[in-house]
């Protein structure tokens, strides 16, 4: 029954929140534990403050990719203009967000003047977290860590969860203002929180600073060393951005920056993990240095670090994409006959080998990866299934394609998109209703219903985004590029009118 009353409790609270009504003073004060206050605390950014980068979508963004940098002045001077705000803060209704930070507060003071209750780490880790989240100004973060240094109530771990967060949000310079605040509010810093600041700068491309912290942490008598994690973070960030970029010399300079370090680590003593070297492997197979990317994997075993399905993945999309398939295919046995870090391959690591053979035309193969793959319990993504199913009529080979095999096929992946759909709920916007009723039973008998359901959602996305922009009176040209089609086609108009 006290489980029972306790989600009654929540319930009540996060109503009040939402409505913007006061909060019922008539609740008994055994109710508000630390995992009630901090539970109502942790649900105020679920229901008021959008995930970021998106719209519709349940989850946040990976916290692996790369972020832009964001500046919450100019944010807040383009929100007074009306200029459409993008990245991490795009998306986000302000009068909701403001509506959070300011009933989080007025909860956090009513539960402990009216009901008796006594804030703790956990609970003051929660608030801070609504704040940071919120993307408050920093002023009011700045004071409520200060109080709450003063009660004692502000430990490393929790700066650290903070400075986690705001560079989950873009917000690197409050993370790097917070982290050297940590001695004002008696806090020292340790090594986990400098490996998640060196992250959360490196997620945004500021490689001089990271660096520079590391070699901090390097000097002699330094009471944080940088350890594996150390290494591994940048070494990680250098490959995953010098694989993005289009400049040859950039890119060379990044895994030639991976490699220095990665030596280094060596040198000092420190044992890579298997995520260390899959990040150095994956950055040289697509950059095309396979000899290396080989000596790694060599190396990898002799100090017993044991390969998994990622190592491997790197080898067969390298392979595969160079069309050299038996070695992708060697790879793939290999994988299979060691037994490195998996029962049985995925998805990821027949795909694309699969359309490497119907590209080459090797269609019989690929249709035998294809039933490999259905016998071991496994569902191929649509577009795979449907090449290989063009490829063999396209061949005339399509009686070797098992008319069972198609059934199973086809209502494993209706029934995936299904469930997609089911965790994956279309755009909560005013809009969406207009368009009538999305129908699910269309879209999951359909050749592609992935890319169906994507392209609907894209389109949703597209007039959402120019009905704000009509409705904020805004001019196409001051919104987006034009195409230099259309741009000459309206030079012409214009000269023709003169």
């Amino acid at each position: 029954m006290g489980w029972i009353d306790q989600n009654l409790v929540m319930d009540q609270a996060m109503a009040a929140i939402i409505r913007n009504r006061p909060f019922e003073s008539s609740i008994p004060q055994s109710i508000w534990t630390v995992e009630t206050v901090s539970q109502v605390l942790r649900s105020i950014p679920r229901f008021l403050f959008q995930s970021p980068r998106s719209i519709g979508r349940q989850n946040g963004f990976r916290h692996r990719t790369p972020l832009k940098q964001r500046n919450l002045k100019q944010e807040l001077h383009n929100a007074r203009k009306g200029v459409l705000i993008l990245g991490p803060a795009a998306h986000r209704d302000v009068q909701k967000v403001q509506l959070g930070l300011e009933k989080a507060l007025e909860f956090f003071h009513w539960v402990e003047t009216r009901c008796g209750f006594t804030h703790n780490e956990l609970t003051c880790r929660e608030m801070s977290l609504v704040l940071a989240k919120g993307s408050c100004n920093s002023k009011f973060l700045w004071e409520f860590l200060r109080r709450m240094s003063r009660r004692g109530l502000l430990t490393t771990p929790t700066v650290t969860c903070l400075i986690k967060c705001l560079g989950e949000e873009g917000l690197v310079n409050e993370a790097l203002t917070t982290f050297y605040r940590m001695k004002q509010f008696h806090c020292m810093p340790d090594v986990y929180a400098y490996n998640t600041l060196i992250f959360a700068l490196c997620r945004v491309g500021n490689f001089k600073k990271a660096k520079f912290l590391m070699e901090q942490m390097e000097l002699p008598g330094f009471r944080c060393p940088p350890d594996v994690f150390t290494y591994t973070i940048l070494i990680s960030s250098y490959c995953r951005y010098g694989t993005e970029t289009g400049c040859r010399k950039a890119i060379r300079r990044r895994i030639w920056e991976a490699n220095h370090l990665f030596r280094i680590m060596l040198f000092k003593g420190f044992v890579p993990d298997v995520v260390t070297y899959n990040c150095l492997i994956n950055g040289c197979c697509k950059t095309n240095r396979i000899e290396r990317a080989l000596e790694l994997l060599d190396d990898m075993v002799k100090r017993g670090v044991v390969p998994n399905r990622i190592t491997y993945n790197s080898f067969i999309r390298y392979y595969s994409v160079t069309n050299e398939i038996d070695k992708a295919i060697e790879m793939l046995r290999r994988m299979q006959g060691m037994n490195h870090g998996v029962v049985l391959p995925c998805n990821s690591s027949y795909t694309p080998i699969i359309h490497a053979m119907c590209e080459t035309g090797r269609v019989v193969e690929a249709r035998d990866l294809l039933v490999e793959v259905a016998e071991q319990g496994s569902i191929p993504r649509e577009y795979t299934y449907k090449l290989v199913r063009d490829a063999l009529e396209s061949s005339g080979k399509i009686d070797l394609l098992d008319e069972e095999l198609c059934t199973r096929l086809e209502d494993g992946i209706k029934g995936r998109i299904r469930q997609v759909m089911k965790v994956k709920p279309l755009l909560q916007h005013q809009t969406v209703s207009s368009f009538g009723e999305f129908d699910t039973d269309t879209v999951s008998t359909c050749d592609e219903p992935d890319v169906t359901y994507n392209s609907w959602v894209r389109a949703l996305k597209l007039v959402i985004a120019y009905i704000r922009m009509t409705g904020k009176s805004l001019v196409r040209n001051s919104w987006v590029r034009r195409p230099k089609k259309d741009q000459e086609h309206t030079n012409e108009e214009k000269n023709f009118n003169q």
